[in-house]
């Protein structure tokens, strides 16, 4: 399974543009085994001071991937690798 994590916050206009990416490309990915998880960052103190002036930060697996804006064509081919890779290819 691949995991996409989406760091942001409450009322972020860039936090919803980047899950607004997100989830049109993950809609080509379903059955696929990746999936999408989202964290607020104002949730964690360590997670506010690590990510604050950077949400909307994309991470793959846990390694960060993007940050500020999500380029859709840079997140398919992260996604395309991952697969791969979860599948032993």
């Amino acid at each position: 399974m691949t995991t996409v994590t989406l760091l942001g916050k409450p009322g972020c206009h860039l936090c919803e543009d980047a899950r607004a990416v997100i989830t049109t490309v993950l809609a080509d990915y379903a059955g696929r085994g990746v999936v999408l998880e989202e964290r607020d960052i104002t949730l964690s103190e360590e997670d506010t001071r690590e990510y604050w002036e950077q949400i909307p930060v994309t991470l793959i697996d846990g390694v960060q991937h993007d940050f500020w804006r999500v380029d859709e064509g840079r997140l398919r081919a992260a996604l395309d690798a991952a697969v791969r890779s979860s599948r032993g290819v």
